[in-house]
C-alpha cells in the first residue's frame, strides 16, 4: 500500500520499515560516485521527501539518471533518518518504477523552481504543482471541512439549492442567462421561442430565497455551493464563478444571527490554526506577516458594533483622506471599510441598520421605515466578508418592498407564499468562502485563491 509523505512526518511510519511511496520529481542531482538525490513529492503536505538512488538499481543508467522535474514515480525502499538532520527523512530505494515522463522537459511549465502568479494563471491545470497552489488547496479543504462540521454539529440541514434560476435575489445583480445548444433550437418549432424551460432562466447569483423556502419548515439550514456574477470588472476582487456560505435560521432576529456569525468564524478560524498551521506559516514567510497572530486576533478580540449612521458620522470626519466622499445614505466603498477597521477601530467592525435603499428588497423594515434589520462584517486589511439581516415576514411589507423597487410581483409568487401560510420571524447570512481564503492567506488576488478562476475575459477551458 502507498504511504504518503504526511504520514512520514506525522511518524505514522516505523523507521527502518520497507514502505512504498509514489510522487512527483521536483529536483534531481546525479553524484559521479554513481548516486542520485531525487526529490518528490506527493501533494498530502508542505514537504518533500529526498530519495536516494543507486546504480546498483536495475534502471538506474538506462532511466533514473533521465528523470527531470515533473516526471512522476513509485519507489519501493527503506524510511531512515537524514544522516545530517534527524528532523527529515530520507529513502533508501530498492527498486524505482517510471509511472510518467515529461515528454518534453524544456517546454514544462513548471519546471522553473519560481515562478510569477501571472504565470501560474495561464496554467491553471498545472499549477496545483507548485507549493503555494498546493497550500491554498489544502487550506480550502480545512475550511470546507469546518464549514460544514460546524453546521452540523449544531443541527442544522445541509441544503442543495439549484444553480439554475428564473428569479435575481439580489434584485439587481448582473446575471449570466442559460441558452440552449444549436442542435436543441434547431430541433424545435419556432412557438416554443427556444427556450427548454418555457422561460428565460440564469445562473444563481445566490441561493438565499430557495433556502429560505427550507428554513421555514426545518428551522436552521445552509447552503454550500458556487455562485455566478456577470458584472464586467476585471479587478483582484472579483470572480465571475465564485463560493458562497448561506445560513437561514428561522424564529431568530438580527442580534441573534449576529452572535452565530461571529462563533462561526472563530470556530472555523480556531480549527484552520490547528489543522493548517504549516501551510499557513508558509504564507507568513512568503509575505512578511505573521498570520497566526492575525488569525488569533481575530479569534480572541471581540467584534465593534456600530449603526450605519455612526459609521458615516466617524467616515465624514475624514472625508479628505477618501478618493470617494461618503455622505449620510452613501454605501461604503472598500477604502471607507478599510479605514474603520484598520485605522479607527484597528478590529473587526460589524456595521447595522443600512438605509433601506442601500439593500435588497427581502431585509426587514426597521420600525422608522427608513431602514433595515441588516449587518456587514468588515475584517482588518480586507472589508466586507460576510452580509445579513432579519428577513421580510410581513407580506404586507414586502409587496410594499417590491413595488418600490419596480419587481414584478407576480414572478415572486412562491417567496410571498412563505408569508401567506404560517409565517416566523427569520434571519440569514453569507459569506464569501474567497474572501474569507484572501485574509488567512494575506493573497491579494482572489484568482490565485480558487483552483480553475473564472473572470471577465478569463475561462481557459
Amino acid at each position: 500500500m502507498n504511504i504518503t509523505i504526511a504520514n512520514i512526518f506525522n511518524k505514522q511510519i516505523k523507521l527502518n520499515t520497507n514502505i512504498k511511496i509514489s510522487g512527483w520529481v521536483r529536483t534531481k542531482r546525479d553524484s559521479k560516485l554513481g548516486f542520485s538525490f531525487i526529490v518528490i513529492y506527493d501533494g498530502s503536505c508542505l514537504k518533500t521527501l529526498q530519495i536516494i538512488a543507486n546504480k546498483k538499481i536495475k534502471n538506474y543508467k538506462k532511466e533514473i539518471l533521465l528523470l527531470t522535474t515533473g516526471c512522476s514515480i513509485q519507489v519501493k525502499g527503506v524510511l531512515v533518518y537524514y544522516k545530517e538532520n534527524k528532523q527529515l527523512y530520507e529513502i533508501k530505494a530498492k527498486h524505482i518504477k517510471i509511472l510518467g515522463w515529461v515528454n518534453n522537459p524544456c517546454s514544462y511549465p513548471m519546471s522553473a523552481k519560481h515562478h510569477t502568479l501571472e504565470h501560474l494563471r495561464n496554467f491553471s491545470h498545472l499549477r496545483p504543482r507548485t507549493n503555494f497552489i498546493g497550500a491554498i488547496s489544502r487550506i480550502r479543504n480545512i475550511l470546507f471541512y469546518y464549514i460544514h462540521k460546524y453546521f452540523q454539529k449544531n443541527n442544522y440541514y445541509w441544503i442543495q439549492t439549484p444553480i439554475i434560476t428564473s428569479l435575481d435575489t439580489e434584485g439587481s445583480s448582473e446575471m449570466f442567462e442559460i441558452s440552449e445548444s444549436k442542435s436543441y433550437i434547431t430541433s424545435k418549432s419556432k412557438k416554443n421561442n427556444y427556450k427548454f424551460f418555457g422561460k428565460k432562466t440564469f445562473l444563481t447569483v445566490s441561493s438565499q430565497l430557495n433556502l429560505e423556502s427550507y428554513a421555514c419548515s426545518m428551522s436552521k439550514v445552509y447552503s454550500f455551493g458556487p455562485t455566478f456574477r456577470a458584472e464586467n470588472s476585471n479587478t483582484t476582487r472579483h470572480l465571475a464563478e465564485f463560493w458562497m456560505l448561506e445560513v437561514e435560521r428561522s424564529f431568530i432576529k438580527l442580534p441573534e444571527i449576529i452572535e452565530i456569525t461571529k462563533n462561526f468564524l472563530k470556530y472555523i478560524l480556531n480549527n484552520l490554526l490547528l489543522k493548517s498551521e504549516e501551510d499557513i506559516v508558509f504564507f507568513s514567510k512568503l509575505f512578511n506577516v505573521d498570520l497566526i497572530q492575525k488569525i488569533q486576533k481575530l479569534i480572541n478580540y471581540d467584534f465593534f458594533e456600530i449603526e450605519y449612521k455612526e459609521a458615516i458620522d466617524i467616515l465624514i470626519k475624514e472625508n479628505n483622506r477618501f478618493n470617494v466622499k461618503i455622505s449620510i445614505n452613501s454605501d461604503l466603498n472598500h477604502e471607507h471599510e478599510l479605514y474603520l477597521t484598520d485605522k479607527y477601530f484597528n478590529a473587526p467592525v460589524i456595521i447595522k441598520n443600512f438605509p433601506k435603499q442601500l439593500k435588497a428588497f427581502y431585509m426587514k423594515i426597521n420600525n422608522d421605515n427608513k431602514t433595515v434589520a441588516s449587518m456587514d462584517i468588515l475584517l482588518p486589511k480586507l472589508g466586507e466578508i460576510i452580509g445579513g439581516s432579519q428577513r421580510e415576514d410581513r407580506l404586507s411589507m414586502l409587496d410594499k418592498r417590491l413595488f418600490e423597487l419596480k419587481l414584478n410581483k407576480k414572478k415572486y409568487w412562491w417567496y410571498r407564499d412563505l408569508r401567506k401560510y404560517g409565517t416566523v420571524p427569520h434571519s440569514g447570512f453569507g459569506l464569501g468562502f474567497e474572501r474569507l481564503l484572501l485574509y488567512v492567506t494575506n493573497i491579494k488576488n482572489i484568482r490565485d485563491v480558487v483552483p480553475f478562476p473564472r473572470s471577465s475575459k478569463n475561462a481557459f477551458f
